[in-house]
């Protein structure tokens, strides 16, 4: 045998889905079979159950489980009436999901720039996005903070702009679900918080789904009404306009299996993170977490100097390492979103993170031996 033959080493998954299922087993297979045997495949007894289990994981008062992330964003809206001449502040470093529900109903997001050290809405460039906004004569009704990549926003920090300006804050939790903010968990650090069972997210299901979470029995009740086509008294009884937007049963069936083992694969996910700190952080910018905050790390995110990132990327391709790019093109800067206002000095933020970041390899499931060739084929390519 050749001694200079290159070790072929086992595919690296960027996110792992295959081994928790292999983890979960009969109790998947069990828990859609129940589901399959009783046929009420829309609104199920999984629904409710999920829905009290949510609520108790994360301490709300209640959980309205949902067909997707983007459906539980559209129906915090339609719940608040937002509607034409609306503004609702939105940070541009993110999916278009956050702003896109925003411009279905005919209202203006308004586009702010984040914080370096977090990646999290700046609450000073939402004060100039107010101004902006007053400006264009809209009228400010709503902020919806992004926690990316596993670490909340400062809601804290965030509460008095919104207050003083009358905004309601929907936090979009769809990548921190399982966090926690100065002895908060998610889900209870805004008047209202969605999240997104997507298959890639920390707590994801077998297909799409969400849910919202709020401690007001008013706004519950009429997004539960919203989620069935705007019910009233019952199916046929349309008090509201409203949407499709309930979370099927084998859905809900997964997620409740899946719920029970997410304090583990958080503990977990915390571990990598703290390895990739140790492992990179002399070489890439790595990100921290704030002090009393916990992140869920939905992704782990370094930064590199400006015109290294396809350098790196190439070199880690052809080491067999996987990376994804959270996010090359920033909303204001799409063709869908360009049109829309920005806080008054612009993104200068937004818009360096999205030439900087690259995104490594992420999951509860990530072995040592495998993350220690992450690691060591970062170093490489960096080195160059």
């Amino acid at each position: 045998m050749n001694q200079h033959a290159r070790i072929e080493h086992p595919a690296i998954a960027f996110i792992d889905v295959a081994a928790q299922r292999r983890r979960l087993g009969r109790r998947i297979d069990d828990a859609i079979a129940r589901v399959l045997a009783h046929c009420r495949f829309v609104m199920g007894p999984e629904v409710p159950a999920l829905e009290a289990e949510l609520a108790a994981f994360c301490g709300a008062r209640h959980a309205i489980a949902v067909a997707s992330g983007t459906d539980a964003l559209l129906l915090a809206l339609l719940a608040k009436g937002i509607g034409p001449g609306d503004a609702v502040f939105c940070p541009a470093f993110t999916f278009a999901a956050t702003a896109e529900p925003v411009a279905l109903l005919n209202a203006t997001p308004v586009f702010v720039d984040v914080e370096e050290a977090s990646f999290n809405l700046d609450p000073v460039s939402l004060e100039r996005a107010v101004a902006t906004a007053k400006q264009r004569g809209l009228r400010p009704k709503a902020v919806i903070p992004v926690d990316l990549f596993g670490q909340s926003a400062d809601y804290d920090a965030i509460a008095p702009v919104a207050s003083a300006e009358g905004l309601f804050v929907i936090a979009d939790a769809a990548q921190s679900f399982g966090a926690t903010y100065r002895g908060r968990k998610v889900g209870t650090l805004a008047p209202v918080t969605t999240t997104s069972f997507f298959p890639a997210k920390p707590l994801g299901c077998y297909g799409d789904g969400g849910a919202i979470f709020t401690d007001d029995d008013e706004m519950a009740r009429i997004l539960r009404s919203l989620r069935v086509h705007g019910q009233g008294a019952d199916k046929y009884d349309n008090v509201r306009i409203g949407i499709t937007g309930r979370l099927d049963s084998i859905q809900a069936a997964v997620l409740i299996e899946k719920l029970r083992i997410f304090p583990e694969e958080i503990v977990a996910r915390d571990r990598v993170a703290c390895r990739y700190h140790d492992g990179l952080g002399d070489v890439a910018m790595v990100p921290r977490v704030a002090d009393g905050l916990s992140s869920v790390w939905a992704q782990y995110t370094v930064r590199l100097p400006a015109g290294r990132r396809a350098e790196v990327a190439a070199r880690l391709h052809a080491d067999g390492v996987p990376t994804a790019i959270y996010y090359p093109k920033p909303l204001h800067r799409q063709e869908a979103f360009r049109q829309y206002p920005v806080a008054g000095n612009g993104l200068p933020v937004t818009d360096r993170l999205a030439a900087e970041v690259l995104s490594l390899p992420m999951h509860a499931y990530l072995d040592e031996p495998t993350q220690d060739r992450i690691i060591d084929a970062v170093r490489r390519a960096v080195a160059g």
